[in-house]
């Protein structure tokens, strides 16, 4: 694809439009972390006992689950941005009204319109920025996943702030801070055209027949059972009030956000998705236990909370890339299939743990949530080898793992192309007549590579394009290359999630074909989004038996490697 040694586009630099929406997931991000530091608060103010203010969660987490089934229905027939617009308008009316009830039934019910409201923005908000984006499709990951980091680090901390005013005070801060990017919103995002293709309502259900989604489906809710657990139950024998409350979730969610990007991706890259979750969930499991014995020690709780946290960052992404590597549907129908089965289990165990609490006492809860982190091992074992499979591409149904897919005419014997990688950018035409000229000169015929990328973040998958929109854009490149009397083909690879790996694999076709020379151009992406998920073109530097070279217009191609070796804390970063 492309390399880069200077600057990269900032994927700071975005319309109107895409802060607008930005803004309302950073807001929508704080969600639960902005009520945490309230319950205890809560539950007093109401004479409300834990199990009671659990149904906060258990409310919000099951209308989400539902309302994940038809999501996909409703946006596909009104368009992305009209069902952002209904989600926006019910959080902030939802929120408003649990801010002014008196009961703990009503906060209850609003909070159910409020999970409502959440779902259909959650579910269209990153297609709309990455629809809305300028400098391409990395940059528009790089500012959800930015968003998606400060939500979760700064909810806490200002949910400890208002809630030290008073317990109302996040829910009227949501609201507020929603009816902002409500007006944004409706202001600067355009109209988007709706998807060609309508979304069955039955579509999601009929998804979970397929073993694998199931079984990564059943492994994520019993996570999310020990997740909410812990999330709904923890504050209790912290015993601090709300602004400290604040304090440690913001700790805890700091972990989250930078395990979540930074280290999860990496730590799959090295070690494989399946071990990395054993490890990862028996880990929580320690975590659980450490909590149920000191559950009569505010310090021990506290510690445990917090270090929970770069576990929960690691499992939220790794276990929806295990659902994207098994699942043999479209990527939209698999997050909304999983999201549903997901967080069933984090609504049904607020309920059950306090139940359980009122039965007997305190610890009990965090022993079932251990237990349950446990059998999620137990469930993901059951599935391993459709996770190994698919990591080795080796299941039926969409291609996961990198791979490629020729297009147009078949190459000839003794082909020895000079390869040229780009992908859906809007410089990918002059990097292509740019490696063109590197083919003319050496006599031989061009091979073109456009990388087809899936990104995978939290429960979300989106792709750049569609499979339709690559093979187009390669027979465009093929067509212009015949007009000036360029000999080329074409291929598309598939990339989800792991760059480095597809760069791995566009090596190893290179050496396959002994190919003269690899071209790439330069990167949209920054230095941190190659730290977290991969680097294309080190991993194709490094694996490839031949030159890769750096090809811009109008000037002279560079070897790749003399960049990174002038230059290792800016050479790269590449998709």
């Amino acid at each position: 694809m492309t390399a880069s040694h200077g600057t990269a586009p900032s994927p700071f630099k975005q319309p109107r439009a895409v802060w607008a929406v930005a803004f309302a997931c950073v807001v929508s991000f704080m969600g639960i972390g902005l009520v945490d530091p309230i319950l205890p608060a809560l539950a007093g103010s109401l004479h409300a006992t834990p199990s009671q203010v659990s149904l906060l969660f258990t409310s919000y987490l099951v209308v989400t689950a539902v309302a994940m089934l038809v999501v996909g229905w409703v946006s596909s027939r009104i368009g992305a941005k009209r069902t952002l617009i209904v989600g926006l308008i019910l959080i902030v009316a939802f929120a408003a009204l649990a801010g002014t009830s008196n009961t703990i039934g009503g906060i209850v019910g609003f909070r159910a319109g409020w999970g409502l409201g959440n779902a259909l923005f959650i579910a269209t908000s990153l297609a709309v920025i990455v629809a809305s984006a300028s400098g391409g499709f990395a940059g528009a990951i790089i500012l959800y996943e930015t968003a998606l980091g400060l939500g979760i680090a700064v909810g806490p901390l200002l949910g400890g702030e208002l809630g030290s005013i008073s317990w109302r005070g996040p829910f009227f801060g949501v609201a507020v801070l929603m009816f902002i990017a409500l007006v944004a919103t409706v202001a600067f995002v355009p109209n988007l055209p709706k998807p060609e293709h309508k979304t069955s309502l039955a579509a999601p259900l009929k998804a979970l027949r397929h073993r694998g989604l199931l079984t990564m489906g059943i492994m994520a809710l019993l996570y999310n059972w020990g997740f909410f657990t812990m999330l709904g139950y923890a504050p209790y024998p912290m015993e601090l009030n709300a602004h400290k409350l604040g304090l440690v979730f913001t700790g805890w969610g700091l972990l989250v956000a930078a395990f979540s990007v930074f280290f999860a991706p990496r730590l799959q890259a090295r070690f494989g998705t399946a071990p990395v979750l054993y490890v990862n969930l028996f880990c929580l499991g320690i975590v659980m236990a450490v909590i149920a014995i000191g559950v009569n020690t505010p310090a021990a709780v506290i510690v445990a909370v917090i270090v929970s946290g770069a576990f929960i960052g690691i499992n939220n992404t790794l276990t929806t890339q295990a659902v994207m590597l098994v699942s043999p549907v479209e990527r939209p129908v698999a997050s909304s299939a999983y999201g549903f089965v997901r967080f069933i289990g984090g609504g049904l165990a607020p309920f059950a743990a306090g139940k359980l609490a009122d039965a007997t006492n305190l610890s009990v809860p965090f022993y079932l949530g251990g237990v349950a982190f446990i059998l999620a091992i137990v469930v993901l074992a059951s599935g391993h080898k459709l996770v190994a499979a698919a990591e080795q591409g080796m299941v039926e149904g969409e291609t996961v793992r990198p791979s490629l897919h020729p297009v147009g005419d078949t190459p000839t014997a003794a082909y020895r192309p000079v390869i040229v990688a780009v992908g859906a950018t809007d410089d990918a035409a002059e990097i292509v007549d740019a490696a063109a000229m590197i083919a003319r000169d050496a006599g031989r015929p061009l091979e073109v590579v456009h990388v087809l990328e899936t990104a995978v973040v939290e429960e979300l998958a989106i792709d750049a394009e569609d499979a339709e929109q690559a093979h187009a854009a390669v027979l465009d490149h093929l067509d212009r290359l015949f007009a000036q009397g360029i000999a080329a083909t074409g291929q598309v690879l598939t990339s989800v999630g792991d760059h480095a790996a597809a760069g791995r694999v566009l090596a190893q076709h290179a050496d396959d074909v002994d190919a003269r020379t690899i071209a790439v151009g330069r990167s949209p992406r920054g230095p941190v989004a190659q730290f977290a998920d991969g680097s294309f073109t080190s991993a194709l530097t490094h694996a490839a038996a031949r030159t890769v070279v750096l090809v811009e217009p109008g000037k002279s191609a560079v070897p790749v490697a003399s960049l990174i070796a002038a230059s290792p804390g800016t050479a790269q970063q590449n998709p």
